[in-house]
């Protein structure tokens, strides 16, 4: 069974720094991406439907991670790709942070510290993935580049939240039995 890839790929107009993707975002945090529109009360953040206006790549992550961080091998089709791993990566080290015995506020302060905290960007020497990921131009386009990562960090990090702790209790033992994984092998 082959990985799932990002649904994205079709879509040629994004811009890019080196082949990162700068997809739009559904957010509340100030960053370069474009920001889609709000979702709508009647929808939930967790089942968010793939076909809707307000689905992004932050969504996609979050609904393909179970999935593909079983594979150990991905084959990259464009830059949605890269988002994805990307991502996937983040949200494996996110995991790894969250611990059983933890409330939904020591988990929040958690993701969040582990979000704003300074992270390598492809070109970087301590970049884990810089064979699949091209460095960015100049110091402009890295230093948007790291904004936007930061961005989809933070975004990741609060949606991710809501999943471990449905409904404000647990932690729920289905995402951190996931904590020990590695995606391709990797960690960020």
């Amino acid at each position: 069974m082959p990985a799932y890839h990002s649904i994205f790929l079709e879509d040629h107009d994004v811009s890019l720094i080196g082949t990162f993707p700068i997809l739009p975002l559904r957010t509340r945090t100030r960053g370069p991406a474009y920001t889609l529109p709000a979702l709508p009360a009647s929808e939930s953040d967790i089942d968010i439907d793939p076909n809707s206006e307000s689905y992004d790549g932050v969504d996609e992550i979050l609904s393909l991670f179970r999935a593909n961080v079983l594979f150990r091998n991905f084959e990259i089709k464009g830059p949605a790709d890269r988002m994805l791993i990307y991502g996937i990566l983040f949200v494996s080290e996110c995991l790894g942070r969250v611990k059983s015995g933890m409330t939904v506020r020591d988990a929040e302060k958690s993701l969040i510290n582990t979000a704003l905290e300074h992270f390598a960007i492809p070109g970087d020497v301590s970049f884990p993935l810089n064979q699949a990921f091209e460095a960015p131009r100049d110091r402009q386009d890295a230093e948007t580049l790291r904004q936007y990562l930061s961005q989809v960090r933070q975004e990741i990090g609060i949606r991710l939240l809501t999943r471990i702790y449905p409904g404000g209790v647990g932690p729920s033992k289905f995402w951190l039995s996931f904590s020990k994984r590695k995606f391709m092998g990797k960690s960020l």
